[in-house]
């Protein structure tokens, strides 16, 4: 066995000689990013050896060889040897000051946003039940007994007790001399009892609403007697750390204890914000009693513990579309054990339950002639067109810049975060906005936006993302061939050292909105309609609520259409899961949306690359397509 020391925290851990220094990070439990999966492609996993020797020479090609010669070497590349390694490990600057650690997100979902009309029926109900007292000579048992007491109000449909609800049986049925409150799951042609409580508990009824998005994962706690959501918290995903998108996530899982490491990590920041929301409700994590979960699909097989390997491999076929009804003790979500846990429907291997999850927030899930265009804005980008007569959908890969990721100044829209970045003509110079009107920690997605509409606006970048050279600002900083926009100095920054953004960012930025523009294009193409024949266009996301639509315009993001045919849907996936928590007919609804839906495939389409190429400039090669962003350009 061979020690490995990771400083600064100092923590050790003996492996086996050759193992990877990012395995023996993940079992140290020390936090190295790999956002390539560990790939070695993404050059992210970098460490410095400080103390004894490693063949650096595997990471030459991402690293230069200065770098390795001074002992960086990327981690998921460099083996340990025999005679040990003492490792330094940067801070995760990255994600700095975007994680919100248990923050209230409570007005995520905003009630006018709800459909116009929805009947409330959660899956699961409370029911009293007056259980008959015992006697010795009708030779019924408790179970018998309070099997009579629910179906002399529910029917005659057989009713399922399991173990664990009947250990507690005896003593519930005494405890309030027969009175007990079962909790109910309604089949068709069955009831299953998860949960009996002495007395009337019927006030006491709560759900939850989960979304898992590939950078962040969101849970909402929902009393369902009312329907009113009692609290939501948000936090990074910590998958994050074996990748920054699906794919690399997906590379990482090829071995059973990776894929087991990714589950156990997903269901570690579900279960924390769970605690952190129940706690500030006064609510038990044992009284609630149904959950829905949506999530793409590579996502939902993560969290489930299903190989997703087969969904980036031709034909793309994932484990399961439709999951079956599961447990919570099964998945290993922390609530009670026996409650039933519905995850939202996915239609593809990248068109996942977060979409038909937020179709419900929009007319597309209604009887309406008009075509509709929803847009899902995340880590991948997800769209579907149609009406009540065809649902078509296709997705893409935009990446983590928008929700911070990739970005060395990038981070969530919390406290902090630069939302809003006007540019001065003149002078270069950027004038910033921050969530709180704090000192700045990084940029968010809206202002990231802002940021480049406001730059080309003033002339300070051009149509391909670069910084002008030619005029004098203190904004912008070059170094040889590259550039960086400064938006905050050190001194006047909330976190260690200056916020800029350098033109490789920028392009990363670019490529997001030229996957998500060409995306729509090209759908709207298979129908053979333009942008000026849709009815509505729905925008979901996790920024989607700050987003600037004027200009989002501006960078070619979103078509160039009046405001008024635009809708924010804010986080859909959430709300169309806290839709299906307190509703079974829009859960049925859900499933006709799903299997309506006909899934194109971009890779296998010769167009889409063509698009995308076009896509890549400010706003786009083809300026008819933007008019009225030509004309502002033009007059500025």
């Amino acid at each position: 066995m061979a020690r490995v020391i990771f400083q600064p925290s100092g923590i050790g851990v003996d492996v086996p000689e050759d193992t990877l220094l990012l395995e023996a990070a993940r079992t140290a439990g020390v936090e190295i990013e790999a956002a390539c999966g560990g790939r070695g492609a993404c050059g992210k996993c970098v460490v410095r050896i400080v103390a004894g020797q490693a063949d650096g020479s595997p990471s030459l090609g991402v690293l230069t060889a200065e770098a390795v010669a001074g002992g960086q070497v990327l981690a998921c590349r460099t083996r340990v040897p025999a005679g040990g390694l003492t490792v330094e490990v940067p801070d995760a600057a990255g994600r700095e000051g975007g994680r919100i650690a248990g923050g209230d997100e409570t007005d995520l979902v905003a009630g006018e946003l709800l459909p116009r009309k929805w009947e409330y029926e959660p899956l699961a109900v409370k029911w009293r039940v007056r259980v008959a007292a015992p006697r010795p000579e009708d030779g019924l048992s408790d179970l018998d007994r309070l099997t009579r007491g629910i179906q002399s109000d529910w029917g005659p449909a057989p009713v399922h007790v399991p173990l664990n609800v009947l250990r507690t049986l005896a003593d519930a049925i005494r405890a309030a001399e027969g009175l007990v409150t079962s909790t109910l799951i309604r089949e068709a042609g069955a009831l299953h009892v998860i949960k009996v409580e002495p007395g009337d508990q019927t006030a006491r009824h709560f759900g939850v609403a989960v979304d898992i998005g590939t950078t962040t994962v969101v849970v909402q706690l929902v009393d369902l007697t009312l329907a009113r959501i009692l609290g939501t918290r948000s936090d990074y995903n910590d998958q994050i750390a074996c990748g920054l998108d699906v794919i690399g996530r997906i590379n990482y899982a090829r071995r059973a204890e990776r894929l087991e490491e990714l589950r156990t990590r997903v269901l570690g920041t579900v279960n924390r914000l769970l605690l952190q929301v129940t706690a500030g409700a006064a609510v038990e994590p044992h009284e609630i009693c149904n959950a829905v979960v949506s999530g793409n699909t590579t996502m939902m097989h993560l969290l489930l513990g299903l190989k997703p390997e087969y969904i980036r491999i031709e034909p793309y076929v994932p484990t399961v579309h439709t999951v079956p009804y599961v447990t919570a003790a099964e998945v290993g979500i922390g609530i009670n054990p026996e409650s039933w846990v519905c995850c939202s429907p996915c239609v593809g291997s990248y068109v996942g339950g977060d979409i038909t999850a937020g179709l419900l927030c929009t007319d597309l899930a209604t009887d309406t002639e008009e075509i509709n265009l929803f847009i899902d804005i995340g880590t991948n980008g997800e769209m579907v067109l149609g009406n009540r007569d065809f649902l078509m959908t296709c997705a893409c890969s935009a990446g983590p810049a928008f929700e911070g990721g990739g970005i060395g100044c990038g981070m969530r829209a919390s406290v902090g975060a630069i939302e809003r970045v006007e540019v001065d003509a003149a002078s270069g110079m950027p004038t910033c906005a921050t969530v709180g009107n704090v000192p700045p920690k990084g940029l968010c997605g809206s202002g990231m936006i802002g940021l480049l509409a406001n730059l080309l606006r003033t002339g300070w970048i051009d149509a391909g993302g670069k910084l002008n050279r030619a005029r004098p600002s203190r904004a912008i900083e070059v170094d040889g061939r590259r550039a960086r926009y400064v938006l905050a100095p050190a001194e006047a920054s909330g976190r260690d050292g200056p916020i800029a953004i350098d033109e490789i960012e920028i392009e990363s930025i670019v490529r997001a909105k030229a996957a998500i523009y060409a995306a729509c294009r090209l759908l709207l193409q298979h129908a053979g309609i333009g942008f000026e024949d849709l009815g509505h266009v729905y925008i979901g996301g996790g920024f989607g609520r700050y987003l600037d639509l004027e200009q989002a315009k501006v960078i070619g993001l979103v078509p160039d259409l009046p405001r008024d045919r635009f809708h924010y849907v804010g986080n859909s996936s959430l709300m169309g899961s806290y839709i299906v928590l307190v509703s079974q007919d829009y859960r049925r609804r859900q499933l006709t949306l799903a299997g309506r839906m006909t899934y194109v495939d971009l890779g296998a389409d010769p167009g889409y690359m063509d698009q995308y190429t076009a896509a890549l400039f400010l706003p786009h090669t083809d300026a008819s397509l933007f008019p009225n962003v030509r004309s502002l350009l033009e007059r500025t």
